[in-house]
């Protein structure tokens, strides 16, 4: 199992976040479309040969955006990640994915 982490514009939560269930991630034994997610402010300046979504080239810029995180089973992290980039606006969609201890997998099955 993995835990991704994305960071999406407040503009295209529900987009993203849908993209990612639909590809198998957010799945916690008998619940789908689990995650959680915080509102915060991501800060990038696009560099020359860039097409930002938000701002200019050469400009930092700051944007209201939501890390949501999620869990993902093994079979479906790669699908989740193509879904991830084909929903996202950015062209650089920060993001992280970590692999979590198996018994992170079964523990709520045991209880």
């Amino acid at each position: 199992m993995y835990k991704l982490c994305v960071y999406i514009p407040a503009s295209h939560l529900e987009t993203v976040k849908q993209a990612l269930f639909q590809a198998g991630a957010g799945r916690i034994g008998d619940y789908d479309s689990c995650c959680w997610q915080v509102l915060g402010c991501g800060q990038f300046r696009p560099l020359p040969g860039s097409q930002p979504f938000i701002g200019g080239s050469g400009q930092v810029e700051q944007v209201e955006e939501y890390r949501v995180e999620m869990v993902c089973m093994d079979n479906y992290v790669d699908t989740a990640l193509e879904a991830l980039y084909r929903a996202h606006p950015y062209e650089e969609p920060a993001f992280d994915v970590w692999r979590l201890d198996e018994r992170c997998a079964t523990t709520h099955k045991q209880r």
